[in-house]
């Protein structure tokens, strides 16, 4: 609740989250990235500040539950609702690897995953729960499938994310610098402009 009253003065946290894009590391950008991820903690979402926006976006139950990483790119006009991840995929081994980028006027309904590297046309809806790791075509309906797929060699799972200047990797908890340098250019290539 209090840094919903510390908003306030910027108009509405997409105004603040355009002060956080702001080029340079000056204290008052530090602290509009921390006013703005102190928003997002406080409502159990994580928006990135560098997620790309054409025009802002419809949540028709506020920033509730809502992942968004650093590298998406979403349309104008779009519907999300509450629970829905829209994530980048970072393990370099995947046939997803890479961010979501999605169309203007789509509408997506609680719980929905997009993930990695897949491309969104306009005027998409994708069901409650959908887990999309897959290309879309415009004017499209996605629905809920299941199917399990199972792999006889063993699938790695490290989450990559660059901090402190360098790319990491977690296993039990705590983070390792990568030193494989095929994965550091794979990385590089795909998230880093």
């Amino acid at each position: 609740m209090i840094f919903r009253l510390l908003i306030k003065p910027f108009g509405n946290i997409w105004k603040l989250k355009a002060l956080c894009n702001i080029e340079h590391d000056s204290f008052l950008t530090k602290v509009h990235r921390f006013l703005y991820n102190s928003y997002q903690f406080e409502h159990g979402s994580a928006i990135s500040y560098k997620a790309t926006f054409t025009g802002t976006p419809n949540l028709p139950y506020g920033i509730k539950q809502i992942i968004i990483s650093d590298n998406a790119k979403i349309g104008k006009n779009c519907v999300i609702f509450q629970q829905v991840t829209i994530q980048d995929d970072t393990l370099p081994s995947s046939t997803s690897f890479g961010s979501p980028i999605i169309g203007d006027n789509c509408y997506i309904y609680p719980g929905a995953k997009i993930i990695g590297n897949v491309i969104i046309g306009d005027n998409v809806q994708i069901a409650s729960n959908a887990v999309v790791t897959y290309n879309i075509p415009s004017n499209s309906l996605v629905t809920c499938e299941e199917k399990i797929i199972r792999r006889e060699k063993k699938i790695q799972n490290k989450y990559y994310t660059f901090t402190n200047n360098q790319w990491v990797y977690f296993d039990n908890n705590t983070s390792f610098p990568v030193e494989d340098k095929e994965i550091i250019h794979k990385l590089q290539n795909k998230f880093q402009q």
